[in-house]
């Protein structure tokens, strides 16, 4: 499906885009003569786009619709970043065509890193894209598991929550909680760009366990940030805990998960308790997972 098309907005992007370019960045010879324009003229955005002036020209005029091999030559001759190759396909009304980044690699916020650091008595995890648990600090590894001995492939919180027969067992409403993480990650898959990881994910999930299969067939999306969990832990007990999660403001679709427990009831004591038991695993280095 494409978007609306606009082909005079897309004209007038083009002209600002060129005017804001120095010749000489773009590896253009210098003039003999001064420029009557600012930036570069129509005929050297042309040449380095390997189209025709007259093509061109009719571009901006908003007389012709851009074919999507255009707009990827475009790009690199009006050296657009993302947003402006986003804004580019958006005018175009060719949204669909858009060539997908290849995902980088995930790495854990500094900012994330330190707020991580600082929670010494309550279980904090960083999730990532898929819900990857990218990082925790020593109460998360007291809570639920140490997961630096987990394989990386395996440091998934949908993962464990489906495949671990321990984690599975410790949430007294693993249903509940279950389905909403199911729901969380189809949020996800329909909000960004192709990722064939989180594919492969779903579906070696769907494979192993029918009750996935089930709730990711029914579409449910779920984008909440706070929810109740309910543990029962094998050293401390029963813990009725909050959970709140705060997403990074960059893009970055990192979110910092904490867990805490109302003062003064038996789940703060509990989990007070819990985390004072810090295993010599974690004390190498909260959040370096």
């Amino acid at each position: 499906m494409t978007s609306h098309t606009d082909p005079r907005a897309l004209g007038e992007f083009l002209k600002a885009r060129r005017a804001q370019l120095d010749p000489g960045d773009c590896g253009l010879p210098e003039a003999d003569t001064p420029r009557r324009v600012a930036g570069l003229r129509r005929e050297e955005v042309a040449r380095l786009a390997a189209i025709s002036v007259d093509y061109y020209t009719r571009l901006e005029q908003g007389r012709v619709r851009a074919s999507a091999p255009v707009l990827a030559t475009l790009v690199r001759a009006l050296r657009l970043d993302d947003d402006q190759q986003s804004y580019l396909y958006e005018l175009a009304g060719r949204t669909d065509d858009r060539p997908r980044r290849r995902r980088s690699v995930q790495q854990v916020r500094p900012a994330m890193r330190r707020l991580l650091d600082q929670l010494t008595g309550t279980p904090a995890l960083v999730l990532g894209r898929r819900l990857d648990i990218l990082a925790w600090n020593p109460a998360a590894v007291a809570l639920y598991t140490d997961f630096a001995e987990l394989p990386a492939g395996r440091r998934n919180y949908l993962r464990l929550m489906f495949t671990d027969p321990a984690i599975r067992e410790m949430h007294r409403e693993w249903r509940h909680d279950a389905r909403d993480a199911v729901a969380a990650l189809r949020m996800e898959a329909a909000a960004g760009p192709a990722d064939p990881e989180l594919d492969a994910l779903v579906t070696q999930l769907s494979a192993r366990d029918a009750d996935f299969r089930t709730w990711w067939a029914e579409h449910r999306v779920n984008s909440a940030t706070y929810g109740t969990k309910q543990y029962r832990h094998p050293l401390v007990g029963d813990l009725t805990l909050d959970c709140d999660t705060w997403s990074g403001s960059d893009g970055s679709g990192q979110r910092l998960m904490v867990l805490t427990a109302e003062a003064g009831t038996p789940s703060h004591d509990a989990l007070r308790i819990l985390t004072s038991w810090t295993p010599e695993r974690a004390d190498a280095g909260p959040a370096r997972g």
